[in-house]
C-alpha cells in the first residue's frame, strides 16, 4: 500500500490540463511544454549583418527585449522606422530569444531596414493574462521613454509600428487601442495571422479549437467575448478609435484563425476608421508559414510584404 506521501507525490503528477501540440500542465503546477523553449543568444549575424542586443525592460518581473540595428545605421545618425513586435505561441510557448524569431527580426531589420524591438512577456499558464499585455505595454512605454542609445539616435518616432503574429497580434491590438487612449502616437499596425476567438463560429471554425487555450490563458472570470478575445465583440471599444494610419491584417487560407482575421479587417473597414486597411490572404498555406518555412517562395514573399508596409514614409 502507498503511503499517504507518496500518494500525494502521485496525485500532485496528474494532469490538470493539456493544449497539444504545445504544453501540458500537472495539478503540481509543473508545467511541461513540448516545444518553442530553445533560445539563442543575441549576435551580429554573419547573413544580415543586423547587430542585436538584449535589455532588461522591468527587473522585477524579468521582461526584456531584444533589439535590433540594421548595418544600414553603423556609424551614422540615420533615423530609422521603430518596429516594435510581440512573439506568438498561443500566449503559452517561443520568446523573443527564439530562434525562429530571432532570424524572422533580423530579416526584417535588414530588408526594410527598421529598427526592431522583439518584445518578451510572461507566459501562461505560469502567469494568466493580463500579464503579457501589461508586460507588453510596459514595453511600448519603455520604448518611446527613448532610454536605450540605440532608440535616442536612431529611432524615428514619426514611424513607429506595431506588429505580431497569432497571440502576438492579439496583444499588438491591445495596444494600438490603449496607445490611441493614451495618445500615444503610432503609424502603423501588421497583425500576421491574429489569434482571436469568441462564443459564435465564424465561417468554418470549431469554437472548441479555441475554446481549449482560453480556458487558462485567461482567469476564470473572463467572459468568451471578452473584447481582449473577441476584438468585433459587442461592447469592445470600437476599431475606429485605432489611431494609427495605417493597418495590415494577414491570413493564411488553411489557418483555422483566417475567417476570424477576416472578419476584423471587414469590421474595421465598417467602422468609419479613416485610415487604409490591407487584407492579405495567401492561399494554400498554413499558421504563421513564414516563420516555419521562411526559405520557401511563399515565405520569402510574405517577409517581403511586411517590410514593404513598415517602409512606407
Amino acid at each position: 500500500m502507498d503511503s499517504p506521501t507518496a500518494a500525494a507525490a502521485a496525485d500532485s503528477d496528474n494532469v490538470e490540463f493539456e493544449f497539444p501540440p504545445f504544453l501540458r500542465m500537472y495539478r503540481s503546477g509543473r508545467v511541461e511544454r513540448f516545444g518553442g523553449t530553445d533560445k539563442v543568444p543575441p549576435s551580429l549575424d554573419p547573413a544580415t549583418g543586423v547587430d542585436s542586443k538584449d535589455v532588461t525592460i522591468d527587473p522585477s518581473t524579468g521582461v526584456f527585449a531584444r533589439l535590433y540595428l540594421p548595418p544600414a545605421a553603423a556609424g551614422s545618425d540615420q533615423k530609422l522606422p521603430v518596429l516594435v513586435y510581440i512573439h506568438g505561441g498561443a500566449f503559452c510557448i517561443e520568446s523573443a530569444a527564439s530562434p525562429v524569431y530571432h532570424r524572422h527580426l533580423n530579416s526584417l531589420s535588414s530588408l526594410t531596414p527598421l529598427l526592431a524591438v522583439s518584445v518578451d512577456y510572461r507566459l501562461a499558464p505560469e502567469h494568466r493574462l493580463p500579464a503579457a499585455y501589461e508586460d507588453s505595454w510596459a514595453a511600448l512605454l519603455w520604448v518611446f521613454s527613448r532610454a536605450d542609445p540605440w532608440l535616442a539616435q536612431h529611432g524615428d518616432f514619426r514611424r513607429v509600428f506595431l506588429s505580431g503574429d497569432s497571440a502576438g497580434a492579439n496583444i499588438a491590438h491591445q495596444l494600438a487601442l490603449r496607445a490611441a487612449a493614451e495618445g500615444i502616437a503610432i503609424k502603423g499596425l501588421g497583425l500576421i495571422h491574429p489569434f482571436f476567438w469568441g462564443s459564435a463560429p465564424v465561417g468554418s471554425e470549431a469554437t472548441d479549437v479555441g475554446d481549449k487555450s482560453w480556458k487558462f490563458i485567461f482567469p476564470e472570470t473572463i467572459g468568451p467575448d471578452d473584447p481582449k478575445r473577441n476584438p468585433v465583440a459587442d461592447g469592445a471599444p470600437s476599431l475606429a478609435s485605432l489611431s494609427c494610419e495605417r493597418v495590415l491584417v494577414t491570413v493564411a487560407e488553411k489557418d483555422f484563425l483566417k475567417d476570424r482575421g477576416i472578419l476584423y479587417y471587414e469590421k474595421l473597414k465598417e467602422s468609419g476608421w479613416p485610415g487604409e486597411a490591407e487584407l492579405v490572404v495567401t492561399p494554400e498555406a498554413n499558421h504563421v508559414f513564414h516563420l516555419l518555412d521562411a526559405d520557401s517562395e511563399q515565405g520569402k514573399t510574405k517577409i517581403k510584404l511586411l517590410a514593404e508596409f513598415f517602409k512606407k514614409p
